[in-house]
């Protein structure tokens, strides 16, 4: 790996490694004005697999596209599955079904997501 070019004001959410077949990328989109932890915002759940293997010239790929007062990616997660997510509480948040479009926008969701893992066991 070579590198992220990133611009101005941009920060990565997750880095990490995940094999493509059996892994799943979630994210969770939000106002970047609310206070951290209060925002709920939208959750979507894409296949690894649909995410093509390299960026146009390290700018990225866009995995969720912002709905109305979206401008941040909150959370960003990308692993094997089957991926849980769960609230500060430790309560679980049940994940939306998975949708194939790997730009398309997220589904709401009732409560803010404090982590995201996955239940695979080596």
């Amino acid at each position: 790996m070579a590198g992220v070019k990133l611009g101005g004001r941009a920060q990565v959410v997750f880095f990490g490694a995940a094999g493509v077949d059996g892994s799943t990328v979630v994210t969770v989109a939000g106002s970047s004005a609310a206070l951290p932890g209060t925002d709920a915002g939208s959750m979507k759940v894409t296949p690894l697999a649909e995410y093509p293997g390299k960026g146009r010239a390290t700018g990225g790929v866009r995995c969720q596209r912002f709905l109305k007062g979206e401008d941040t990616l909150l959370l960003a997660w990308a692993g094997a599955d089957p991926a849980i997510a769960a609230a500060a509480s430790g309560a679980p948040i049940d994940l939306p079904a998975p949708d194939p479009r790997r730009d398309g926008s997220g589904v709401s969701i009732s409560q803010p997501v404090a982590a995201v893992g996955s239940r695979f066991h080596a």
